[in-house]
């Protein structure tokens, strides 16, 4: 059952390529400081290894310079469709096709969304974290844990908070905005920070690796919520007991990932348990308490000088598109470019970048070349894929596309008509082929899986939809959808 109804300019080339120590936001971004004499970012290829072959002009999918990482597998195992001979597990929480959780369980209007894998709801509203535990007749509040201890502000721990995402039983994950850093004396790139007794050091620089990132908090016996941990743990040799938060996996000096804009924790397969954030820089993954950063699907900017000289730019646009795809994959889109990551069983090799080969390849990254040019912001908020194969990406400004790959790093785009905006806050595919579309300013949509039919579902009640959270792993399944007038949950999607 479910609720069914209701251009660049003269002078400037393009060259996509990987993304190296780019910076926050800016159009134009510094090289490396140390660029030459080894890694600067989590995504360059390092020296030993062979050269990363150029992007590819039109191969045809499948084939063998493809590396057989061309478009989806037709024959690739999905990410873990519960088993045919496991009894129904509704789970927890009513089973009714919907119910308004503001009404029913006193939710308020939070800011974002989770359940964590005990099936604990969990909500974000500012310096506020609530708990739903199943059984409770409402929230339980806990006020000013890990960045929210200070006041919000751009010289405090953080500017805000942003969203938050269920882990293993009983933990969550928040994400908090900081500030874009500025260069210091000394340093021509931003993100970059000395450590201790390195030149240019200064111990107000070194505290920007306080600010912003990502606090795992534990629920307790009494629903209250308390710090787990800020996270730091990482991967990289070079990051070894620094506790500074999340930065470059790699080299620890370089702390472009400082606001956490999207999350989303894998439900289902091999990786269930992973949490995805993406961040004003890139993607990065997590395990427990232990995190790589990153990856991301930049690109040069070439500007052509009178004297024949040529500057080149590193962009890598804020990354807030994210979705876990049938197979595993992780689908990943900034303001520009969208691109699909196959994730290796190895925490560690995520931010190893050979593009289409490696542990941790791309199966497809592109731009949406019908709607844009690549130097254009297409404000992509959301990025899924259907049962039926095909991907949706959905835009701020310029509506739902979607995309069938042509090669890996081209595909075939349409946009989806019937629409009352074009203004895209989120997508959720769910598993019974459909595709649900929340507007900013017209509510909830249902695609089904046809990819034609459309309907609008009434019965949510707001027409900004904040965030879609779907749980395959009950039955019924539930969406959560998140508007600014509260939570409504459907049962069966």
């Amino acid at each position: 059952m479910g609720i069914r109804r209701g251009v660049a300019g003269a002078g400037l080339a393009i060259i996509s390529w990987l993304a190296v120590g780019c910076d926050d936001r800016s159009r134009t971004v510094d090289p490396p400081v140390n660029e030459g004499t080894g890694p600067t970012d989590g995504n360059e290829v390092p020296s030993e290894t062979p050269p990363v072959p150029p992007e590819d002009a039109g191969t045809s999918p499948g084939s063998p310079s493809d590396g057989g990482v061309g478009t989806p597998d037709a024959g690739t195992p999905d990410a873990g469709t519960p088993d045919a001979g496991m009894p129904p597990d509704p789970g927890p929480w009513p089973v009714e096709a919907m119910i308004n959780y503001t009404q029913s369980f006193g939710v308020g209007t939070p800011q974002s969304v989770g359940l964590d894998e005990g099936l604990n709801m969990w909500l974000l509203d500012g310096n506020r974290i609530g708990v739903l535990r199943p059984g409770d007749t409402a929230p339980t509040w806990t006020t000013g844990v890990g960045q929210a201890r200070q006041p919000f502000g751009r010289d405090s721990l953080a500017i805000g908070s942003t969203v938050i995402c269920g882990g293993e039983a009983g933990r969550a994950y928040v994400g908090y905005r900081a500030a874009e850093m500025q260069r210091a004396e000394g340093i021509t790139q931003r993100t970059y920070i000395p450590g201790p007794g390195e030149a240019n050091y200064s111990p107000e620089r070194y505290a920007e690796y306080q600010k912003g990132d990502l606090d795992a908090v534990r629920l307790q016996p009494d629903g209250t919520v308390t710090l787990e941990e800020h996270i730091w743990r990482t991967t990289g040799a070079s990051n070894a007991g620094k506790q500074i938060g999340i930065h470059n996996t790699n080299d620890f000096h370089y702390e472009e990932d400082r606001s956490i804009l999207n999350c989303a924790r894998v439900t289902r397969g091999a990786n269930r348990g992973d949490l995805y954030v993406t961040t004003n820089h890139g993607v990065t993954r997590i395990q427990g308490l232990t995190y790589n950063s990153h990856r991301h699907p930049g690109w040069y900017l070439i500007t052509e000088n009178p004297d024949g000289t040529r500057d080149e730019s590193l962009q890598c646009p804020p990354m807030y598109g994210l979705g876990i795809a049938p197979n595993g994959d992780v689908l990943v889109a900034n303001e520009q470019m969208l691109g699909v990551l196959i994730p290796s069983g190895n925490l560690a090799e995520w931010d190893r970048e050979y593009t289409w080969t490696g542990p941790t390849p791309w199966r497809f990254k592109s731009f949406n070349e019908v709607l844009n040019s690549q130097a254009s912001d297409d404000y992509w908020r959301a990025f899924e894929q259907s049962t039926t194969g095909r991907y949706y990406l959905g835009s701020a400004e310029f509506g739902v596309w979607g995309m069938t790959p042509k090669s890996r790093s081209s595909g075939s785009w349409s946009k989806l008509a019937g629409l009352p905006t074009d203004r895209i806050l989120a997508l959720k595919a769910t598993d019974d082929g459909a595709l649900y579309i929340g507007t900013n300013g017209a509510g909830l949509w249902r695609l089904e899986s046809d990819g034609r039919t459309l309907s609008q579902v009434t019965q949510v009640p707001g027409q900004r939809v904040l965030q879609l959270v779907y749980e395959p792993t009950v039955t019924p399944s539930m969406l959560l959808v998140l508007t600014e007038q509260g939570l409504t949950v459907l049962r069966g999607p």
